[in-house]
């Protein structure tokens, strides 16, 4: 249902997606006849909160009790449905809801929704690349670092958004009702935020919720987490897409023919590009190409676009992102491979090329079992460091049962930089891929990867600017 003509709004979290539901509110007093807003127990004044109660807010800082009653509750995505906050505020609001569905209900624009544990930015940005450069009007919102309420006064009505969404995000959402949604895998993560696995999973589906036969739901029906949950997403009245590397046969697929990207929708196949012409690299990101070429046709753009875009689109920074050669060796920066997941796909990418992987950071305590023995079969030697170096090395030596693998240990990001150059021969490929976050050593992933970038770099500059000796 529509928000209320007129509401009092309250917001609950003063990162950057609490600021700007509240800014929005205080913009629209036709509408919110009040805003407040609940920092939470660790919140403390700031820029922030001082320039949201000057413009007429009330702000609550240093607290997660929640007093008196509100129309609309709008909660950030760090705050989790489970917690005591949660619950606090919505016993003391008409409806609660997380910022992704109070904009799209605000929203006249037409929604493209992707989600999944890995791979949402590449594809929701590849997404926007093929849209604009279609010509149709889109933006690209949400989790890739553009709060989805911004958009709602800006996006004319017919346009696109792009909407990255995490489980965060869709936990908290009811009717959000995407006209295009991609579901790119399943696998266990942010586990401390749902409770359990399955609370992680019934997150990501609500993605398609609401879909019907005159939308399109776009799914890797290869990816095991996905499968597993097949019953749930191909339900009767949903028109959906089948994503993966092989034919499936169906109506709506895309997929590889001979090394082509190819889509059929309702039967008609159209051929894009060859695989190898992607500029973005591994078997993994064949697979984001083939869902967002989908959802970029599904959406109206025309195939010599897509076919167009495909070719010029560039890998994103920190994501498989080659940054120079140090006597011949290619060092890449995959610093946003937080979890074990995301480091396989990773290790598809430079096939026929040995391969040197960086892995540590912070300890997220994730198994390494099966992992390790994945990691062994795939590289030539890595060098474990930072927080949980001392556990991902136990668990690599116990998995290398022939003895294959050159296993070492380092203190931080720039010694194993070093090691890996004094294990490195010309022709490999260094891959900083640490699947750990990154908080023993800086601030997130994004930190992480400029400084592995710029020691590389640094290096290089020590050689000469062809990075030979």
């Amino acid at each position: 249902m529509p928000l209320p003509h007129s509401f009092s709004l309250l917001v609950l979290g003063l990162g950057s997606t609490g600021a700007d539901v509240a800014a929005w509110g205080l913009s629209h007093p036709e509408r919110v006849t009040s805003v407040t807003v609940l920092g939470g127990a660790g919140s403390a004044p700031s820029d922030v909160s001082r320039s949201l109660e000057d413009r007429g807010a009330t702000v609550v800082l240093g607290t997660e009790e929640v007093h008196g009653s509100y129309d609309v509750c709008v909660s950030s995505p760090g705050i989790s449905e489970f917690s005591s906050f949660f619950a606090s505020a919505a016993a003391a609001s008409g409806e609660i809801m997380g910022e992704p569905e109070f904009a799209w209900r605000l929203s006249s624009a037409r929604w493209c929704a992707v989600t999944g544990t890995n791979g949402k930015t590449t594809t929701t940005s590849l997404i926007d690349h093929l849209l604009r450069g279609a010509g149709l009007g889109v933006r690209a919102v949400g989790n890739i670092g553009t709060p989805c309420i911004r958009a709602v006064d800006d996006a004319p009505e017919g346009s696109w958004l792009a909407a990255e969404l995490s489980s965060y995000q869709l936990a908290c959402t009811s009717e959000l009702h995407p006209r295009v949604a991609v579901l790119l895998n399943i696998t266990p993560d942010h586990l401390a935020w749902h409770r359990s696995h399955e609370a992680y999973v019934e997150a990501k589906l609500r993605v398609f919720a609401n879909m019907g036969a005159d939308d399109l739901a776009i799914v890797d029906v290869e990816d095991p987490g996905v499968a597993a949950h097949a019953a749930d997403i191909f339900t009767s009245g949903r028109r959906v897409l089948s994503l993966g590397l092989s034919d499936p046969g169906t109506p709506d697929a895309a997929f590889l023919r001979d090394g082509v990207l190819t889509v059929r929708l309702a039967g008609k196949e159209t051929a894009l590009v060859p695989a190898d012409d992607l500029a973005i690299r591994g078997s993994h990101n064949v697979v984001n190409a083939l869902a967002a070429s989908a959802a970029a046709l599904a959406c109206g753009a025309d195939a010599p676009a897509v076919r167009t875009g495909l070719a010029s689109f560039s890998p994103l920074e920190h994501r498989v992102e080659p940054c120079g050669e140090i006597d011949g060796v290619l060092y890449v920066n995959d610093s946003k491979a937080t979890n074990t997941d995301a480091v396989e796909k990773a290790l598809t990418a430079f096939p026929g090329r040995d391969m040197i992987v960086l892995l540590g950071g912070h300890d997220k305590g994730t198994p390494l079992e099966g992992f390790s023995e994945r990691v062994c079969e795939r590289v030539r030697a890595a060098v474990c460091f930072g927080e949980a170096g001392e556990r991902f090395r136990c668990a690599l030596e116990e998995a290398d049962r022939t003895g294959d693998v050159d296993i070492a240990l380092a203190d931080d990001l720039r010694d194993a930089v070093d090691v890996a150059r004094s294990l490195a021969c010309r022709g490999d490929v260094v891959l900083l891929s640490p699947a750990c976050s990154s908080f023993d050593e800086f601030s997130g992933f994004e930190e992480r990867g400029r400084a592995f970038k710029a020691y590389i770099e640094q290096l290089r500059c020590a050689l000469g600017r062809g990075g030979e000796a």
